[in-house]
């Protein structure tokens, strides 16, 4: 028989079908199988990284050393007993928290309860302590000539604004450490970048991140750090985005967090959206960079006028008055 007509039987033809159909269903299935074993021990090394991850967390936030030697990120040193006595008895809570006093005290990098009471200790106990030492110094160390119903008013006065030095002190540290951030936060999100486009997972990215920006920002670096654990911990990962917005305060970083919410919820692409908050980032930092030059000049004005005109015109007003000084006297004395 010949070969073409072999090839061109239609028993043959049909036997050869099959069999690449069969061939096709067993590699299809098999590939499947594979995908999924493959799948499968991918999980197990993510679960398994991320269990070794929580339980480095948990040790750095429980005050152990981190692993490059530096300092690990510790709450607020427990509260004395009187403080909580005094908060406990007087109400402290009622009369001087409200919804946003553990925000504020988070955005200052004061967490915990105990850094809570301090604060509601203090704010009742300067107007108090302030109003005493004015009060022994008006009316008994310096009294004056001044009456006395005069000196107390002082000493009140005293007082009231020592009722809001420890609203001042806490809005002085957050926005020094808002300063910080503000200043990082764009490298910050370039590193970010780099690290999920070389497929880093974001517990990693923020992880890694937290190591290297620690030399710019330690501010940063806490907040990164514990966005970690939270990323670890928590079920819902948009909590964790959410709570490093809300502990920062700032608009910047909280325009971020939303992005990352926005691609976690609705399967877009992680890297597109750093991408262009970190281009944002940089065309932001170079808009204040521009606004800081163009504000230079007004400033300039003042001190121009008030040290360097008065010093160049002496500079150059003195040689001709120095001859004609010189010129007078040489006259009164020929004429003499």
């Amino acid at each position: 028989m010949n070969i073409v007509e072999l090839l061109t039987q239609r028993d043959f033809l049909i036997a050869v079908l099959a069999a690449v159909s069969a061939a096709a269903v067993v590699f299809t299935f098999g590939s499947s199988l594979l995908v999924r074993q493959d799948m499968k021990k991918r999980i197990k090394r993510v679960a398994v990284e991320r269990d070794k991850m929580r339980a480095e967390e948990m040790a750095r936030l429980r005050g152990g050393a981190n692993a490059d030697g530096r300092g690990s990120i510790r709450r607020g040193k427990e509260a004395k007993t009187y403080m909580k006595r005094a908060v406990e008895r007087f109400d402290l809570k009622k009369a001087f928290q409200d919804d946003t006093t553990v925000d504020k005290l988070a955005m200052a990098g004061l967490r915990g309860q105990a850094e809570l009471t301090k604060f509601l200790f203090q704010r009742f106990s300067y107007p108090i302590a302030i109003f005493a030492v004015a009060a022994v110094y008006l009316l008994v160390l310096s009294p004056g000539d001044r009456p006395v119903y005069l000196n107390l008013l002082y000493a009140i006065a005293a007082g009231l604004v020592g009722a809001y030095l420890p609203l001042l002190m806490l809005k002085n540290r957050t926005q020094k450490r808002q300063a910080s951030i503000r200043r990082s936060w764009p490298d910050c999100l370039d590193l970010l970048l780099l690290c999920v486009e070389a497929g880093m997972s974001m517990e990693h990215a923020f992880k890694r991140v937290a190591k290297e920006i620690g030399a710019q920002s330690a501010e940063l670096a806490e907040e990164l750090t514990l966005t970690t654990a939270e990323l670890s911990f928590l079920e819902d990962r948009t909590r964790a985005y959410d709570n490093l917005g809300r502990r920062t305060g700032l608009d910047g970083v909280k325009s971020v967090m939303t992005a990352l919410i926005q691609a976690d919820r609705y399967g877009t692409s992680v890297g597109q959206a750093l991408r262009v908050m970190a281009e944002e980032g940089r065309e932001s930092r170079m808009m204040d960079a521009e606004k800081k030059a163009a504000a230079l000049p007004p400033k300039l004005t003042v001190p121009l006028i008030l040290f360097f005109l008065p010093v160049l015109f002496i500079v150059i007003l003195s040689p001709a008055m120095i001859k004609v000084f010189s010129g007078s006297v040489a006259s009164t004395v020929g004429g003499g």
